[in-house]
């Protein structure tokens, strides 16, 4: 996978108002937020769409949604509600290659989006 704007996020190349850290997940602020509340979540290991995720890849994409409960619960949205989005190819709005979930909340979301 070539490198993206996430991977230099990762790396520390590009700043990030990052809300969440560990050895596996990154989480920080979209910098076009389409919503009051606006996260990404990724993963360290550079996955580059869901059609890219393995089975040994499981138990990292599951730790995903866990991070998503976990950022809501402490930002004190996860009683409100808030919408995880996650987007498959260019077609359905991926613009960067690197697997991620948007947490978006703050505001009432219509359905169906798009």
């Amino acid at each position: 996978m070539t490198e993206t704007l996430f991977t230099k996020i990762i790396n520390g190349e590009i700043p990030a108002d990052v809300v969440y850290e560990d050895a596996e997940v990154l989480a920080f602020c979209d910098i076009n937020p389409q919503a009051p509340t606006h996260i990404l979540i990724i993963p360290k290991k550079p996955i580059a769409t869901v059609n890219d995720i393995e089975a040994e890849d499981a138990a990292l994409v599951g730790k995903l949604f866990v991070v998503a409960g976990k950022i809501a619960a402490d930002a004190g949205i996860a009683e409100e509600g808030y919408r995880l989005v996650v987007n498959c190819n260019a077609a359905a709005g991926q613009t960067v290659f690197h697997l991620h979930m948007h947490l978006l909340a703050g505001r009432q979301l219509s359905w169906p989006p798009g």
